[in-house]
């Protein structure tokens, strides 16, 4: 009776089924009817699994419910994101006015190429030379004696036992950050003055000479250090202060019960825990060395101290702004903004080297 059962049921093959269809349909691979065909260069049939597809749809979807969850905070968000593509990456169109003899009345497109023409004037200028020295001697003692200020005053800070003395310190530390270089520039100057200046009133009353400190060219570094460590430490001691309340308090007793003092458990607790954040932070200031503080230098400097407190940024200023030569003064932001490029990818990967710690 088996025998006249249909070949399905049976599992066996029906033996008047036709030799050709067999062999046909054991030729084509049998793939699902809503999977995604494509034909490669061979002629070969080749189809994405249903299962990618799905996992695909399905990840899209986490991620729209993720940011439906989360909309506020991106929300947030997005000022930040559209400022940064509004004044950094749409203006990056403008780089092309480097490799053009700009004119005003003619826009970015009306105006000639010129090729490198710019690039060969400014680095066959003298004064772009000096004004590029400045610039890096500047940097390089703010690198010497700005960035550790944060650090130490972190340190100093978080071995404050007392809370209200700590915030009452931070507070103040931090305040100055808010002050502009305008109202800071007043300050100096007025404190400066060679008329009735408090520091040359104190020199006079002591026996000593008034001294012109903002017209004499070996005070003005020194004053441009001082004024931004005076600024800026207090503020550039939140991210330190950040890291170290992450440090275990076991730490600290495993050090105390193995001998330390403050000292040994500051070397040996404290600095390693802040060893990532500062490659960061030393990464960052190294990626900026041809970048001077444009603001501070604008209000504290004058024509007397060119010659060792101009910098690129404000030659461009003057040169790009005060003179009308747009051309040339693309030309020194591009150049300068080339070698913080590689100075950048220098000190990741040199910092990665040493420390482990890296941007990227």
């Amino acid at each position: 009776m088996l025998d006249y059962l249909p070949a399905v049921r049976t599992g066996q093959q029906d033996p008047n089924r036709d030799r050709s269809s067999r062999i046909k349909d054991a030729s084509v691979p049998v793939t699902s009817v809503k999977s995604r065909r494509g034909t490669a260069a061979d002629g070969t049939i080749r189809s994405t699994p249903p299962s990618d597809r799905r996992s695909r749809r399905l990840s899209r979807r986490q991620t729209l419910k993720k940011i439906l969850r989360y909309r506020v905070i991106y929300l947030m968000l997005a000022p930040a994101i559209l400022t940064y593509i509004v004044f950094n990456y749409l203006p990056m169109y403008g780089v092309t006015i480097a490799f053009k003899d700009y004119w005003l009345s003619r826009g970015i497109l009306g105006s000639p190429w010129i090729g490198l023409y710019n690039f060969k004037v400014i680095l066959g200028l003298d004064k772009f030379w000096q004004v590029f020295r400045n610039t890096i001697v500047i940097n390089a003692l703010k690198l010497a004696f700005v960035f550790p200020a944060p650090v130490v005053l972190a340190i100093l800070m978080n071995e404050v036992r007392s809370r209200k003395f700590k915030r009452t310190v931070q507070t103040v530390v931090y305040l100055p950050h808010f002050i502009s270089w305008v109202v800071i520039s007043g300050i100096v100057l007025a404190l400066l003055s060679v008329d009735n200046g408090l520091v040359n009133t104190i020199l006079e009353s002591l026996g000593g000479r008034k001294i012109p400190f903002m017209i004499r060219s070996e005070f003005f570094r020194p004053i441009l250090i001082i004024t931004e460590i005076w600024k800026e430490a207090g503020w550039g001691t939140i991210i330190y202060l950040a890291v170290l309340c992450t440090i275990p308090q076991e730490l600290y007793e495993a050090a105390v019960i193995d001998g330390a003092g403050r000292f040994g458990r500051t070397l040996h607790v404290t600095l390693p825990a802040l060893t990532a954040i500062i490659a960061t932070m030393l990464i960052l200031t190294v990626g900026n060395m041809t970048i001077g503080n444009f603001d501070q230098v604008l209000n504290l400097y004058n024509p007397m101290v060119y010659d060792v407190g101009d910098i690129i940024d404000t030659y461009i200023y003057r040169v790009g702004l005060g003179e009308g030569k747009f051309g040339m003064g693309t030309a020194v932001g591009l150049f300068q903004n080339t070698i913080n490029l590689v100075l950048l990818l220098a000190a990741n990967n040199l910092a990665k080297r040493v420390t482990g710690s890296s941007l990227y």
